[in-house]
Formats: structure tokens, sequence, C-alpha cells
């Protein structure tokens, strides 16, 4: 029996990288030699227990591969072509999938989450879930998994032209926002973010204007803020999921304006707000999670140039490595991550 390695959680904070059958694909299925996949801050939530993981796991949501086998009723126009996958697959039957939520279908099966994913060499998925990418070299491609969750980001915020925006955070998600915000009808876009060569990214993707913010001293980027738009932004996002940065946000939205929660907090987090301000200034609050409908997309972005993946990986590591790529992970200084099989 043919064997492959993989990273394999049996608890929270418990992993090894084990030597594993390769996985056969059964009906419908191709198997998939995997060439980069990304780590992001859902695997470090993983990693902590959060977001629904079922062990034996093997993390891994962004993964770029070669189809290598075909299950049964795979026709061969996949065999040796190099896909992205959409990681989720949804019933398209339960009251969710009827009301185009595919993304809270009551059986989904998320790859990297409660079915195996893209940590391993090699990995089985759906062949009609997989995207063929040979245009795209792999750390492009990578990609196309966060923006297609910022695609649906946007279609969440339905983005008024001509809004002010200030967006908190200069990661991969939030320099993949800075892109398409930019682009998809903000009037102006102030990026906040502590980390000064992040920044310089942002301004080469579309902001107007870039706040360092210093964790010494969140008042003076607020002042600054405040300085910006003094009646506040008519958007506000936060793509760090970071509870100190949520909570200025509702201050400095705007009357009539909108915040944006699209980080990830850990799921323990308690968020205090006014609901009489919310009520006496008529604010939204929206949230946006994973992507629907939105792969095809993101792939046009990225081969379009509209998301620029120059400079975004910034730190690779082998799966013998997977603890040090968590811990870049949560480096401010690392850009993104990917592990390479």
């Amino acid at each position: 029996m043919s064997t492959m390695r993989a990273v394999v959680y049996d608890r929270p904070g418990q992993f090894s990288v084990r030597e594993l059958p390769v996985p056969e694909p059964g009906p419908g299925e191709v198997r998939l030699r995997v060439l980069v996949a990304g780590v992001c801050g859902t695997d470090l939530h993983l990693h902590a227990g959060e977001f629904g993981p079922t062990y034996p796991l093997t993390p891994g949501h962004e993964f770029v591969g070669e189809v290598v086998a075909l299950g049964e009723g795979v026709g061969p126009g996949l065999l040796g072509h190099r896909v992205v996958v959409d990681n989720t697959a949804s019933c398209g039957r339960c009251v969710e999938c009827r009301r185009a939520r595919p993304a809270y279908c009551r059986h989904l099966v998320a790859q990297g989450v409660n079915a195996p994913g893209g940590f391993a060499e090699q990995v089985v998925t759906d062949a009609d879930r997989c995207f063929l990418v040979d245009d795209l070299e792999p750390e492009v491609a990578v990609l196309s998994e966060p923006v297609a969750c910022v695609v649906h980001g946007l279609d969440m915020l339905d983005l008024s032209p001509g809004s002010d925006v200030l967006l908190f955070g200069a990661g991969p998600t939030g320099l993949i926002l800075t892109s398409l915000l930019a682009r998809s009808g903000a009037g102006r876009l102030v990026v906040a973010a502590p980390t000064p060569a992040k920044l310089e990214l942002a301004r080469a993707r579309g902001a107007d204007e870039t706040v360092q913010l210093d964790r010494a001293d969140p008042a003076a980027a607020e002042a600054r803020l405040r300085e910006l738009a003094p009646d506040g932004f008519d958007v506000v996002i936060d793509a760090t999921g970071a509870p100190a940065v949520l909570a200025p946000t509702l201050g400095l939205t705007r009357t009539g304006g909108t915040v944006f929660v699209y980080g990830m907090t850990p799921e323990a987090t308690q968020w205090p707000v006014s609901p009489y301000d919310i009520f006496r200034r008529e604010l939204t609050v929206k949230g946006s999670f994973a992507q629907q409908f939105s792969f095809d997309r993101a792939l046009s972005a990225l081969r379009t140039g509209r998301v620029s993946s120059e400079g975004l990986i910034t730190r690779r590591f082998g799966l013998e490595q997977y603890a040090d790529a968590l811990a870049a992970v949560a480096d401010s200084s690392v850009v993104k991550v990917v592990l390479v099989p």
C-alpha cells in the first residue's frame, strides 16, 4: 500500500506529521498531488479547537494541486491538469441551501475543517468542485479561496459608489480587500494597520491614505482617523478579528453608516456596543462568512491582475515545519504563509 505524509490533529493543539494511506478517489472524485497550500488565520482557530473541527483532522482549505487519479464517472479532461478547489460541498436540499446560503448547509462538508484538507502530499476532492488554473502559477492560484471570500464579502457589504471607507488590517485579507475596494466604488479608501511594510503594500494596491496603528498608543491613530473624517466614515471594516480594533469602529462611523465585521475573532469574544447608538444614528452592522458563488469571480480577479499576488507570499514551509508555519501566521511582520508539501 502506498503512503503519503499529512498533518493530522487528534484534538485541539495536538498534531503530528504522519504517514497515511494514499486515498483512492470514489465515484465523481479526483485525487490531487498538492503543489501549494495556504495557511491562514482560520487554521489558528482550528488549532485552538474553534470553527467546528472534526477529528482526526487534516487541515488546509486553500490548496492547488495536479490531478493524478480519476474516480469512476470522471472524464479524462482533468487528468494531469492544475486545479484549485472550492473546499465546501453543500447538499443543495436543506433549508439553508434552498435559501441560497450554501455556507450554512445543514450537511456541509468543508475540507480542512470536517473533512481531509490540503496539508498533505495528496488529497481527494469532488471533480465538480475543481477549477482549471493551468494558466496561473501555483502561488497565484493558491489565493483563489481567500479572494473568493473577499468577493462574497463585497456581495454582503453592497458598497454604495463614492463611499468613504476605513479598513482596519493589511494582512492577506486586508490587502485583497484593498485591491477590490479601490476598484469597486470606494470614493476614498483609508487603510490602518501596525506594520509599515504592509501599509506600503496597501498603498500599491490603491489605498488613498494609510495610518499606522501603534499598539502602545492607539489613541494617536484614532485621533488621526478623526482628522481624516471628522463626521465619521461611511463604512468601517475590521479585517483583523482583534477585539481592540473592533472597539472604536462604531465611534468612527458616520451617522447612517455601516460597520462591517470581516475578520474572525475568537469564538468567545464579546464586543460591547451601545444599542442606543445604533438606534439613534441608524447604524448598520454586517458580517460575512466564507465564500458563496464567488470562486469564478475570484479567478477572474487574479487573471486580470485586479488582485495582485506580488509581495503577498512571504514565508514557505514544508509539512514537517507546520508548527513554524502556524507561528508565522501569528507574526505581524509576515504577510502570507504557504506549505509546499
